[in-house]
């Protein structure tokens, strides 16, 4: 096992909260339990602007996919901490731009496999394979991605709303280098992550999901701690922002209500 891998689970435990079904949750979905229902509850008594800040950034992922594949070309697309499948995937977004485009999913959670495998068995252009997005050389040497990326082509590869889910001591921005150092001049890296100016929000909300998620959880951080991951980098415009405030479309998600933490991030060219 490669870099800062972890062990992966094969059996989907229904009594520790999961980020991902809690993702599902917020966005209305049905693949959740009461665990991470009772869990999306609590945080919500602290941070009430959880379920908006979880529908922006989704609408943040359709239109960051339809603007690579229409204004930049991109066919290629590895989609890191996927999550569970719903409406418009990455897949489904690409392809009616290309039908030849071109996704690989990755998600550590057993029930995010189960549940694309199945959504996608009969899309050969597109695949889902349970890895830890630590694992940079486990991914991108796996027999599905080799199948679908070519690397000599520009890829984008996605990291949105996952960087918290890795702690400081796995270094998230070596993650974001690694990956990078392996993609083809003119690849793209789309990050957000949940950020906070206000250090007791960061606190709160990081221990809450490390213990409630046992441990699968890294940490709120700052704006300026998110640029940082993105050195060497070219961030392109409008830079990195709220995002809602992303290139924003007539499809205009809820406002959050309060600016306690926000989803923020944006998209980065290697040059």
């Amino acid at each position: 096992m490669s870099q800062d891998a972890r062990p992966l689970a094969d059996t989907i435990d229904v009594t520790i909260p999961s980020v991902a079904r809690m993702y599902d949750y917020y966005l209305g979905g049905k693949d959740n339990y009461a665990v991470d229902r009772a869990a999306c509850e609590e945080l919500d008594q602290v941070v009430p602007s959880t379920r908006a800040l979880a529908v922006n950034n989704r609408r943040f992922l359709r239109r960051v996919v339809r603007w690579l594949a229409e204004e930049q070309g991109v066919r290629q697309f590895i989609d890191h901490g996927s999550g569970l499948p719903t409406q418009d995937n990455v897949h489904e977004v690409a392809q009616r731009v290309a039908p030849d485009a071109r996704v690989v999913y990755i998600d550590n959670d057993p029930i995010v496999l189960a549940h694309g495998r199945a959504l996608l068995e009969e899309n050969r252009n597109t695949a889902v394979i349970q890895a830890d997005m630590r694992d940079t050389d486990g991914i991108l040497g796996h027999p599905e991605v080799t199948r679908l990326i070519d690397f000599d082509r520009p890829v984008a590869a996605l990291f949105v709303s996952v960087l918290h889910c890795i702690p400081d001591e796995d270094d998230p921005a070596a993650l974001i280098r690694r990956v990078a150092e392996r993609l083809a001049p003119g690849s793209f890296l789309v990050v957000c992550q949940l950020v906070s100016e206000d250090r007791a929000t960061r606190d709160f909300v990081t221990e809450f999901m490390r213990v409630n998620t046992h441990g699968q959880w890294g940490r709120v951080r700052t704006a300026a701690e998110l640029a940082a991951f993105l050195d060497g980098l070219e961030i392109l415009e409008p830079g990195l922002v709220e995002v809602s405030t992303w290139k924003p479309d007539a499809d205009i998600g809820p406002k959050q209500l309060t600016q306690e933490w926000i989803e923020y991030g944006g998209v980065a060219r290697k040059r």
